[in-house]
């Protein structure tokens, strides 16, 4: 026979876990993805380049 106070943590774990899968779940529709757009080559060549200076 187990000890009181295991019996008792061991109703308090089983009591959450319960709590836990009878609380409702919503689920967001997402809205359905376009399909993928690649960009050209030469995009990639007109990006700049942007320094923070965090000391000065």
């Amino acid at each position: 026979m187990l000890p009181p106070f295991i019996i008792e943590q061991i109703r308090k774990r089983e009591e959450e876990e319960r709590h836990i899968e009878e609380q409702p779940v919503l689920e967001i529709p997402m809205p359905p993805r376009g399909p993928r757009v690649e960009r050209a080559q030469d995009d990639d060549a007109d990006r700049g380049v942007v320094v923070i200076d965090l000391f000065g």
